[in-house]
């Protein structure tokens, strides 16, 4: 099958990632790349893809109508992987109407611009929405999130990805719009933008700066390894049945302290230091409003269903992630500094 894909937010960590892995497993789909380039969106992470002839970028806005009614029209898009999100906590406690705003009215946006220009011909189309284990609120010591588990939502972004959530599902009963929905565990991996734990220790230990922990550290969250969460995507996208929503995660748990620590102990064997180096600049800070517990999937019916399954241990994608960074710090000075927002005008705009 030959598909027009639309990928919404394919600029970003995980975007990218998921946009690469199309563009070169499937050469005979289109795909469509729309992000509005805010600060986590950056168009080196898909230098090596940017020239294929199934790829095409535009950058723009999901609230935007118009830049979207213009895609469905130029392109006829016969699927949505919509990844286009506000994604970071701490950012939506300041800030959460701009949550809102792209979350919830960007996702409805382009619900309503799928169905208005599918109308009723739904066959082999799909609206495939990305969504987060975090919309299932906290657990407590024992057990894990399921398809099945109540949402519960404690902070802003939560929020707004369970609205979405729930508008996608409505589509689905009201229009009959062909939806899946995934929600998944913590991402790690190469091209992460460094405001989020793992690349943030990673900068602040190469910088010699303090590493900031919130509370105890005995947050506990499951990590997924990025490329793993792409493969995943491509499974459910192809073979996930329509109507379903499926939960992804590592089946790898960490509380926060022991996941920096690990980290810190890599960092000093890859620098060559003395072990216990980096854990000095561990340093505990006033813990954030509303901060969940734990977190963790069950992704048993991703794994059944579809025969997925992590290819990595965290210790080994841990590893291939400091490398990255460490083999690449033009890619994350540029970051750091915001000189990489030059880049769409110096290679788009011409």
């Amino acid at each position: 099958m030959n598909h027009c894909l639309l990928i919404t937010g394919g600029a970003g960590f995980i975007g990218s990632h998921v946009v690469r892995h199309f563009v070169l497993n499937y050469p005979k789909y289109q795909i469509i790349n729309l992000d509005a380039l805010t600060y986590a969106g950056n168009l080196e992470n898909l230098v090596d893809v940017q020239d294929a002839p199934n790829y095409t970028f535009i950058k723009g806005d999901i609230t935007d109508r118009s830049i979207l009614q213009e895609i469905f029209s130029a392109y006829n898009p016969s699927a949505v992987i919509h990844l286009a999100a506000e994604s970071h906590v701490d950012r939506s406690i300041t800030d959460p109407l701009g949550f809102v705003h792209t979350n919830v009215l960007g996702t409805v946006n382009l619900l309503e611009s799928a169905r208005e220009n599918w109308k009723e011909h739904f066959q082999g189309k799909l609206f495939y929405h990305i969504s987060t284990d975090e919309v299932f609120g906290s657990l407590g010591a024992q057990g894990l999130f399921t398809e099945a588990s109540k949402y519960d939502p404690h902070s802003p972004y939560s929020a707004s990805k369970a609205s979405s959530d729930h508008f996608v599902r409505a589509y689905s009963d009201t229009y009959g719009l062909p939806i899946v929905i995934s929600n998944c565990s913590n991402n790690y991996g190469p091209n992460h933008f460094p405001e989020k734990l793992i690349p943030l220790c990673i900068t602040n230990i190469l910088a010699g700066k303090s590493i900031p922990i919130y509370g105890d550290g005995k947050y506990t969250r499951d990590w997924l390894y990025v490329k793993d969460h792409a493969r995943a995507i491509d499974l459910i996208f192809h073979r996930g049945k329509r109507g379903e929503s499926y939960n992804i995660g590592g089946f790898n748990e960490w509380q926060n302290i022991d996941l920096v620590r690990e980290l810190c102990k890599q960092m000093d064997e890859k620098l060559g230091k003395k072990t216990g180096t980096s854990a000095k600049l561990i340093n505990f800070v006033k813990d954030r409003p509303g901060h969940d517990l734990r977190y963790a999937i069950d992704a048993t019916k991703l794994h059944k269903e579809l025969g997925w399954n992590p290819t990595v241990t965290f210790q080994q994608g841990l590893s291939e992630t400091i490398d990255w960074y460490l083999t690449n710090p033009e890619w994350l000075s540029q970051v750091t500094s915001g000189a990489y927002q030059k880049y769409y005008k110096n290679h788009y705009q011409q």
